[in-house]
């Protein structure tokens, strides 16, 4: 357990002399059941005080900032043969109680569990428990992280970022791929650059009429990892004929093909390092360019929570280059958060279907094993909450007509 105590209003002599600090100290361990093995405290000249009380079921520590006003605690305690959880929460209080904070910051940190953490933006994050590291490995262009987890069964991390798992990751895949690829009347290649766990690329091979799915992945260890761990996720897609996987860069693939694809999805990590480059309207222009008529551009724009900034640039650049620019939203569970997609396209109105059509069209095209998507849900999707309307098509200019007078009546000319 660890305590960062603020503007202490307690007795300053426990923050500026060793002494009273230090039996205080003994005396609230042997009061909480803990045991004492040894001690060692300082106090600095004109400073506070740091102390150390080694417990056999390991120690506390305590430093002083009489300066600031401020106390910082360490408590930990093993729990091997008996859970000494409470004696440390009882201790820590006493020492709270002594010194009398007027705002406080206050953790437990088991010692027996992994946590993994991920910040959304500087002051949001989340955790998840982790059972086991499978493997972390580091490539030349990030770090992979695999973990076996409680919630979500196997999970994989990209540079400290939650990327997919076994268990929610239908959310995510099924809401980037099939608004679109359902939109299409009959969509036959579909491109996706990044996505190598395999998850989007067996989505949209669920569409009969789709022939080839390109699938672009700049890490191949990404893929090795998919097909070694991953197989709930991508259900065999790397053996399909109808896939064709390139290991390479998608920002050059894009800039120098001549293919056209009906569908091309970007299923990227954040827009932060290599990746940036990516979310950058070139590159835009660039996608927009591969698309055949009617084609649709679909990618994650982020957290409307977390990174408001983000999806607002990020949704401009596409409403700047495309007739219909549809943002919509859903919950991911392993992200976290309300979290943004756009699909976007000169031809295409993927909102233009009712739910009726889209049910149709799943059932036509035998998509039975949807636990996310159908005709209500993709409604659903674009019925976007009002404060993400006002970050992305309430903030583009709109058209305005402008109403003139006739020209003045000069008379007929002789």
């Amino acid at each position: 357990m660890v305590a960062n105590l603020y503007r202490c209003q307690g007795e300053a002599r426990y923050q500026t002399d060793a002494a009273p600090l230090r039996q205080f100290c003994i005396d609230a361990v042997n009061r909480s059941g803990l045991t004492v093995v040894g001690e060692l405290f300082h106090q600095f000249d004109g400073g506070g005080v740091t102390g150390c009380v080694v417990l056999a079921e390991s120690h506390l520590a305590i430093h002083t900032w009489p300066e600031l006003g401020s106390v910082t605690l360490d408590v930990y305690v093993c729990n091997y043969t008996q859970d000494n959880s409470d004696k440390a929460r009882q201790l820590v209080d006493e020492l709270m109680q002594l010194f009398a904070p007027e705002d406080f910051v206050r953790h437990e940190v088991p010692r027996d569990r992994q946590f993994m953490y991920e910040h959304m933006n500087p002051d949001y994050g989340f955790f998840l428990g982790s059972s086991k590291l499978i493997e972390r490995s580091k490539t030349a262009f990030q770090t992979l992280e695999i973990h076996d987890t409680p919630q979500f069964g196997k999970l994989f991390r990209l540079d400290d970022c939650f990327m997919t798992s076994e268990r929610e990751e239908f959310v995510y895949h099924e809401t980037m791929i099939h608004p679109a690829l359902t939109s299409l009347a009959a969509p036959k290649k579909v491109l996706i650059i990044g996505g190598g766990d395999g998850g989007a690329a067996e989505e949209a091979l669920k569409h009969p009429s789709v022939e080839q799915v390109t699938l672009v992945e700049l890490d191949g260890r990404v893929v090795e990892i998919a097909r070694q761990h991953f197989g709930a996720i991508h259900h065999g897609v790397f053996e399909s004929p109808r896939l064709r996987l390139l290991i390479e860069d998608g920002l050059k693939f894009i800039a120098n093909t001549c293919e056209k694809f009906d569908h091309i999805v970007l299923d990227l990590p954040d827009p932060v390092g290599p990746a940036e480059q990516l979310y950058e309207e070139q590159f835009f222009r660039d996608c927009k360019r591969a698309l055949r008529e009617g084609g649709v551009l679909s990618l994650h724009m982020g957290s409307p929570w977390a990174r408001p900034e983000r999806v607002r640039t990020l949704y401009a650049r596409l409403a700047k280059l495309f007739t219909f620019a549809r943002p919509y939203t859903m919950f991911i569970p392993l992200y976290g958060s309300l979290w943004s997609m756009c699909s976007c396209s000169d031809g295409t109105d993927v909102t233009a279907l009712s739910a009726a059509e889209i049910d149709k069209r799943i059932t036509a095209r035998g998509l039975t094993d949807l636990q996310y998507y159908n005709g209500a849900a993709h409604h659903g999707l674009f019925a976007l909450p009002n404060f993400v309307r006002a970050m992305t098509v309430d903030a583009q200019p709109r058209p305005r007509l402008v109403t003139t007078d006739p020209l003045p009546r000069t008379g007929s000319l002789d």
